[in-house]
């Protein structure tokens, strides 16, 4: 079976061009299996209500707020857990299957051993209210060489020993294949050996963090086909900005992805 895919709705629905309704609409008749939102509002109730009606899920969207500030300052972790149960019930009223998480960037005079103990200490806090309601908690791997400077989950050898040291079920990685390129490459083996963590992918072409076509390095085609038939069944999302129309990279990349 090919993976499952996504959109990150914000990069491809323009509402001057598109009513909501109508995107969702044609995404499901391209094959895309769901819509991914960030930080929610107001609309996410009509987002749910739509996206349902065309018989997409609605599979991730961000859990708290500051990526820079995040998981490992212990002076942040009651801000972080209050906004994660709040969104955690957001989640699992409206079926979101994962709420994207942040380690923070590297603090002056810590250790990355020393963050990672920080991030778990406040991760086992919020993690068994997870898995009462049922939905993911993936952190994100982002490079710190171009996009993130400093930010401290920056390879996926340093997220799995983090979720290994949280060892939850529901405390995953959110495996963002554009930005481990950029860090480290081998990413085929790299997925494989992460694959019980993963909670959520995403996708961009590099260098440019755009289209996955033929003027960027990577070989998405090999790589979904790869994790496929590893077994992953989450989501893989879309996250590239589009160099022309969205719909028509969208459809680009479902064909590559799910080819």
């Amino acid at each position: 079976m090919p993976v499952k895919l996504c959109a990150v709705m914000h990069l491809f629905h323009d509402p001057a061009r598109q009513t909501l309704d109508e995107f969702c609409r044609t995404l499901a008749e391209i094959g895309y299996a769901a819509l991914e939102i960030m930080a929610p509002d107001e609309s996410l109730p009509e987002i749910v209500t739509t996206a349902r009606r065309h018989g997409l899920a609605l599979a991730s969207m961000v859990g708290h707020a500051s990526l820079r500030d995040g998981f490992n300052k212990y002076e942040n972790h009651d801000r972080i857990i209050a906004e994660l149960r709040q969104n955690i019930d957001l989640a699992a009223q409206y079926g979101v299957g994962g709420l994207i998480c942040f380690s923070g960037n590297r603090n002056p005079g810590q250790s990355d051993l020393e963050g990672m103990v920080v991030c778990a200490h406040g991760l086992r806090r919020i993690a068994p209210y997870a898995e009462e309601k049922g939905v993911n908690l993936n952190i994100e791997l982002l490079n710190s060489k171009i996009n993130h400077p400093g930010y401290q989950c920056d390879s996926a050898e340093w997220g799995v020993a983090l979720c290994e040291m949280v060892n939850s079920p529901r405390v995953k990685l959110l495996y963002d294949i554009y930005h481990m390129q950029i860090m480290h490459g081998d990413l085929i083996r790299s997925l494989r050996a992460s694959l019980p963590w993963i909670g959520h992918m995403h996708t961009a072409g590099n260098p440019g963090r755009q289209d996955l076509d033929d003027d960027q390095e990577l070989n998405y085609r090999g790589i979904c086909r790869a994790v496929a038939a590893a077994g992953y069944e989450l989501y893989v999302g879309h996250e590239f900005r589009p160099k022309g129309d969205p719909i028509e990279a969208l459809r680009r990349a479902y064909e590559v992805c799910a080819g």
